[in-house]
This record gives structure tokens, sequence and C-alpha cells, in this order.
């Protein structure tokens, strides 16, 4: 959708650009036109209503041009020959079934435990 709005510096371009990128579903918003006053707004299910009430509310004058669907474009599919498999030389591999043991390590912690008596003085 292209969004005409009243912008007198660079200041009110940017605060424009924050506020139409800010709505739910705006994908990218660029500055279009000769003066750079119209916003392009690319997105999915934005609301056009909601978008020009808060540039009015924000930044100024605001009018709404033109709202229309992406249209994609088709691309002509090209019928690919098949390619011969290739083979990959087998790589050593974990079993699966295999259980996994997690070891932990003993840091000799028992002795101290054994000594009779305080092992600081």
């Amino acid at each position: 959708m292209v969004v005409k709005v009243s912008m007198n510096g660079d200041k009110c371009r940017s605060k424009a650009l924050k506020i139409a990128v800010s709505l739910v579903g705006v994908e990218s918003a660029s500055l279009k036109g000769d003066d750079k006053c119209q916003i392009e707004i690319v997105g999915v299910d934005v609301d056009p209503i909601k978008l020009t009430n808060r540039l009015r509310k924000g930044v100024g004058h605001t009018e709404l041009l033109s709202v229309a669907e992406k249209k994609e474009e088709k691309k002509e599919e090209k019928k690919e020959e098949p390619k011969p498999p290739v083979v990959v030389a087998a790589q050593s591999v974990w079993p699966c079934n295999q259980p996994y043991i997690v070891y932990e390590p003993s840091y000799g912690c028992d002795q101290y435990y054994q000594q009779s008596g305080c092992s600081i003085m």
C-alpha cells in the first residue's frame, strides 16, 4: 500500500517510518516519490485505516493513495534430467541402539571422611 504523508524534514520522515513499521504484519516500509513524501508499505494483513490514523496522530496529514496485493512472479518450471545417484563412502556412526553411559570421575573424597579428628589442625 502507498500512503502520502505531509513531512517537513528528516525527523518527520524517520518518525513516520517508525510508526509504519511498528504495526503488526508490516514487513518493510520505504520512502517513495520525488519529494520523499510517500511511504510504500509491504506486509501481510496490515490494516490501512489503523495505519493512517496512527500516522495522522504522530506526524500530520495523511492520505491513503493505493492498496493492492503483491503480484507474485510466475516462473516457468524447467524440467531437469534426473542426476545419477552419488555414492558416499560409509562413515563410522555411533549405533543408536547402544546405551549412553556417563562416567563420573572419582576425586578421592572418601579419604577425608575416613580420617578421625579435625583435618585443619
